[in-house]
């Protein structure tokens, strides 16, 4: 047997840059977002300065490279704003997740040098980005795309409608995905750059959500919605691919979501447990009620190191699909758990709005319905692990 010592780090060892990153958003995060997050929850909106201050703080392009105005981090510093900021806010935090997981990923990979050098500037300093694959007929079946798109001379002229688009509200730009020939299946999928102000282009409808209410969530229109030839970003025909692997990555930002409302739940559970008495003493010192933290404290640190675990594994260009799947579905189902105990720990009063954990409980839930339901994670695992 080996008596060498291991040098190879626990997944939650984070480096000194990554401490260090991890500290200033969580200190942004505790004293710009958490204070607000009940007023911005009840006014269904974002304060307009607070978004700002996202741009300032580099969390908007948090691994888009320097040279085009980014932070120059990586896929697992964005990972960590995601949960920090969660943890004070999940719908500030989902913002920043489609930002950086899905969209400015997408426009890294797949973009050419001069659509990079057109947005990539302009979604680190100003500009909100949104990610519109979602259709009325098109959910899970993700590539049942009802949208059409028409090459007419050096002008794509774009079709069809879109729901559910997070960001929607205060986005400049929008990848949207449409089809250019519906006949062709997946393969006839494209993905195209759509700026606010492009003609028949609009945003339409805002919903009105059990959670994360803050975050606009709103249909798109598009009505003859004309944009030059050279906005497909990738392939003509390739939007599939565009898609599945934003989306994988997308899956560990929501599981970074996840992990971070179920810190702050457990956050508030345990002070409150601490401060509350009864019998003369505090409820924290009752054995049933250490035994419910436990256990919640168990499904984070679980929660967490899947997360982990797929971040590490794409930064090192390793398959990491599977454990994406993984992460997302493990976090949001822990989530809701956590989320549930902690308003049962607060008692009556977690019923109420007035204490925190009510907002919390409504915002995990969605963890478990976003960019791939539980059953399409569950889905995907079973097929790679049958594929061996």
């Amino acid at each position: 047997m080996s008596t060498e010592t291991t040098t190879n780090p626990a997944l939650t060892t984070l480096t000194e840059e990554e401490q260090m990153f991890r500290q200033a958003v969580h200190d942004f995060a505790q004293g710009e977002i958490a204070p607000r997050a009940h007023a911005m929850d009840e006014a269904h909106k974002y304060e307009p300065d607070l978004l700002k201050s996202l741009f300032e703080m580099g969390l908007m392009a948090v691994d888009v490279p320097e040279s085009h105005g980014g932070a120059g981090g990586t896929f697992f510093q964005s990972v960590l704003a995601v949960e920090e900021i969660s943890r004070a806010d999940a719908a500030v935090g989902v913002l920043v997740d489609v930002q950086n997981t899905l969209f400015n990923n997408a426009l890294i990979r797949w973009g050419t040098d001069e659509q990079k050098s057109s947005y990539l500037p302009r979604i680190a300093s100003e500009w909100v980005a949104a990610y519109a694959l979602s259709e009325a007929g098109s959910g899970s079946d993700a590539f049942a795309l009802a949208a059409k798109a028409e090459l007419k001379g050096d002008q794509w002229v774009l079709d069809g409608q879109k729901l559910w688009i997070t960001n929607a509200g205060e986005a400049n730009l929008f990848l949207i995905f449409a089809t250019i020939d519906p006949s062709k299946g997946y393969k006839g999928i494209t993905a195209f750059l759509v700026e606010r102000d492009d003609p028949g282009f609009s945003v339409g409808k805002r919903e009105s959500k059990l959670g994360i209410r803050a975050s606009s969530t709103c249909e798109l229109v598009l009505d003859q919605c004309t944009i030059p030839a050279n906005r497909v970003l990738g392939e003509v025909g390739k939007g599939y691919k565009v898609a599945i692997e934003t989306l994988n990555e997308g899956r560990i930002g929501i599981g970074a979501q996840m992990i971070g409302v179920s810190q702050g739940a457990l956050d508030a559970s345990c002070k409150y447990a601490k401060e509350r008495s009864q019998f003369g003493k505090p409820i924290a010192s009752f054995q049933a009620m250490q035994h419910q933290l436990a256990r919640c404290a168990t499904l984070l640190e679980a929660s967490r190191l899947l997360v982990y675990n797929a971040a590490r594994l794409r930064d090192a260009g390793l398959p990491f699909v599977k454990e994406a799947a993984m992460a997302k579905l493990y976090s949001s189902e822990a989530a809701e758990e956590i989320t549930s105990a902690a308003v049962e720990v607060f008692g009556g009063y977690g019923y109420t709005t007035e204490y925190p954990v009510e907002k919390l409980y409504r915002d995990a839930k969605i963890g478990k319905i976003y960019e791939g339901t539980s059953f399409m994670q569950l889905s995907t695992i079973a097929k790679l692990v049958l594929e061996g």
